[in-house]
C-alpha cells in the first residue's frame, strides 16, 4: 500500500471571493490558478498575497508546495482572500503534520500584524431597498418642492438662473411674502 501524502486544505474568504489552497510537502513553491506567486495580478496587489511569506520567513515555507484556486469577487478581494487561505494552509499544515508549539509561534505572529489572515471578514454588501438609489439612501421629496418654487418663482419674476438666481434667504422670503404660510408650499410637499 501507498505511503499517504501529507496534505491539508483550506480556504480564504473576502466578500465574494473564495480562494482554495491544498498544501503538502514539498520544495516551496506556491502556485495560484496554475501561475507562480510572483506573476500574481495587479502588481500594486502582489506584495499583499506576499504578506504571510514576508512575516513568517521563507524557510517556513521551503518544505511546503501549495497549490491555490481563487474564483469570485473583484482583484483585491481575490488577493485578501488568497492571503488568508495561504496563512491559514500553513498554520493546519504545522498543527498536523510538524510540532503544536511552532504552529503556536506561527499563529502568533500572524495574528499580531493582521487579525483577518486567520479570521474571516464577516461584512457583506447589503441589499438595495425600493424607494432609493442604494442600501439606505431615499428620494428626497423636500428637493422637489423647493424645484417647483424655483420654476414658479423664475416664472413670475422673469429671472434669468444664470444671472442672478434667488438665493435661499430670498425664496424663503417669497414662500411667506407672495404665498402665505399655506397654500402652494403645501401643494409642493415643502
Amino acid at each position: 500500500m501507498a505511503a499517504t501524502i501529507e496534505s491539508v486544505q483550506c480556504f480564504g474568504r473576502k466578500k465574494t471571493a473564495v480562494a482554495v489552497t491544498y498544501c503538502k510537502r514539498g520544495r516551496g513553491l506556491i502556485k495560484i490558478n496554475g501561475c507562480p506567486i510572483e506573476l500574481v495580478e495587479p502588481e500594486i496587489l502582489r506584495y499583499k498575497a506576499y504578506e504571510p511569506i514576508l512575516l513568517l520567513g521563507r524557510h517556513r515555507f521551503a518544505g511546503v508546495d501549495m497549490r491555490i484556486r481563487v474564483k469570485g469577487g473583484g482583484h483585491t478581494s481575490q488577493i485578501y482572500a488568497i492571503r488568508q487561505s495561504i496563512a491559514k494552509a500553513l498554520v493546519a499544515y504545522y498543527q498536523k503534520y510538524v510540532d503544536e508549539q511552532s504552529k503556536k509561534e506561527i499563529k502568533d505572529i500572524l495574528v499580531r500584524y493582521d487579525r483577518t489572515l486567520l479570521v474571516a471578514d464577516p461584512r457583506r454588501c447589503e441589499p438595495k431597498k425600493f424607494g432609493g438609489r442604494g442600501a439606505r439612501s431615499r428620494m428626497n421629496n423636500v428637493s422637489l418642492g423647493y424645484c417647483l418654487f424655483d420654476h414658479w418663482a423664475l416664472h413670475l419674476f422673469k429671472i434669468s438662473r444664470r444671472s442672478d438666481a434667488l438665493s435661499f434667504p430670498v425664496r424663503y422670503a417669497l414662500h411667506y411674502c407672495l404665498l402665505g404660510q399655506k397654500g402652494l408650499i403645501y401643494w409642493c410637499g415643502i
